[in-house]
């Protein structure tokens, strides 16, 4: 018995020798990357279509975004640090910057409309920015401000048919200095537009994106169900 008890103690440390020898997957290397605040390639800015998420079962739920007299059109659903593959979150920052202050929250509301989404965003992706949270804050206002809506998405009152190439080409002509390695396009259920995402370096200026963004909307028509 001991003999047997030996061998198979033999056996479980070689299994463990080979797997630690073995090359890690992406995935394997993410869930082991360390995310540090400040440490990332660029920022995508997450604008989504907010009718979408309100036909959800989330979305009905939310009444702070999609309650009676909401008419929200692009919200930002968050100003995202990214590295050129993968992507830094929950990063640890100072104590007292963990928790945002009120005054931020609701200065954010008019273009995200959701107490809960700022607070998640900031803790999820603000923290890896290397800002304050009033300064990661400003900044994401500041992109926002930056692109223009086109307006035949501003706040349509029926349904918009389009195609994912023809939504990019609507946003590159009213934004100068945009093109389309800069801009991605989502889509969720039902062909419905999800969010697109716009791509910006460290110091703020249009930047081609990484390969977060590659994974693009691949249906012939998308469908933008009208703002309510």
């Amino acid at each position: 018995m001991k003999r047997a008890a030996t061998i198979v103690s033999i056996f479980t440390m070689l299994a463990a020798i080979i797997l630690l020898a073995l090359p890690q997957t992406d995935a394997q290397a993410k869930r082991y990357k360390k995310s540090k605040a400040g440490v990332f390639d660029y920022y995508s800015l997450v604008l989504s279509w907010s009718p979408t998420f309100c036909d959800s079962n989330a979305g009905r739920r939310d009444r702070a975004q999609c309650g009676r007299n909401r008419h929200y059109a692009f919200v930002v659903h968050g100003l995202w640090p990214q590295h050129e593959k993968g992507w830094p979150q929950n990063c640890r920052v100072k104590k007292g910057e963990f928790y945002i202050p009120r005054k931020v929250i609701n200065n954010m509301l008019d273009i995200m409309p959701s107490k809960r989404l700022v607070i998640h965003e900031w803790k999820k992706h603000g923290t890896c920015s290397g800002l304050s949270n009033k300064d990661y804050f400003a900044v994401t206002r500041q992109l926002y401000n930056s692109i223009k809506i086109p307006p035949r998405y501003q706040k349509p009152n029926s349904y918009v048919t389009t195609t994912p190439r023809q939504l990019e080409m609507d946003f590159i002509k009213a934004n100068e200095g945009l093109d389309a390695s800069m801009i991605s396009v989502q889509c969720g259920r039902r062909k419905r537009l999800k969010e697109i995402r716009v791509c910006f370096t460290k110091d703020l200026k249009l930047r081609s994106c990484g390969s977060n963004e590659k994974r693009e909307c691949r249906a012939n028509t998308i469908v933008l169900p009208p703002v309510r």
